[in-house]
């Protein structure tokens, strides 16, 4: 089997399920920055060591979970598939909540940088925000789905306490704002 199939040689493509849409649609735009943040974790993940590698895997494949439910044609498709828990939020929140009690209290705002991986990790984090604020457009009206809004909202909090704690792990100075 071959990558290409030329049938997107029009700017269209096919969610699950079979429904041909503009590359260019709220839902493709949705699902393709959900990519584009797992390709970012990607490449924060080969920067950073045990135990952050492993729980960024985990993040990987929650968010591939999430760009199948975003792909999918709910009307036409009839694929079940795997969904965002209640728990995998929670899982954040017990990772930030480690990683925070070993931070410095917070007195200033923090610039992106101090090392690679924690400005990888500020970058994960804008495009989390990207990501929340394009799927808040085509989920709000379905509440089934309101839960990817909250993990999306809980994962940038994740990414901001990592970017911070990575830079204690390393030794390295934050980066402040001075006004």
């Amino acid at each position: 089997m071959k990558i290409y199939t030329k049938t997107g040689d029009k700017g269209q493509t096919s969610l699950l399920g079979g429904t041909r849409v503009s590359k260019n649609s709220n839902q493709i735009v949705a699902y393709g920055t959900i990519d584009e943040l797992n390709s970012f974790i990607g490449l924060l993940r080969e920067e950073t060591q045990e135990p952050e590698s492993k729980h960024l895997l985990k993040i990987q494949n929650e968010l591939f979970i999430i760009g199948s439910n975003l792909a999918n044609d709910q009307k036409k498709s009839g694929i079940k598939l795997s969904h965002i828990s209640k728990e995998d939020i929670t899982s954040l929140e017990i990772k930030i909540d480690q990683m925070d009690s070993e931070l410095k209290a917070l007195k200033n705002f923090i610039l992106p940088g101090g090392n690679k991986p924690s400005a990888l990790a500020h970058v994960c984090r804008t495009i989390t925000r990207r990501a929340e604020r394009l799927v808040v457009d085509i989920l709000l009206e379905n509440e089934d789905n309101q839960i990817i809004i909250a993990y999306l909202n809980r994962l940038s909090d994740f990414f901001f306490t990592l970017a911070r704690f990575l830079v204690q792990k390393a030794g390295d100075e934050e980066v402040v704002w001075n006004s």
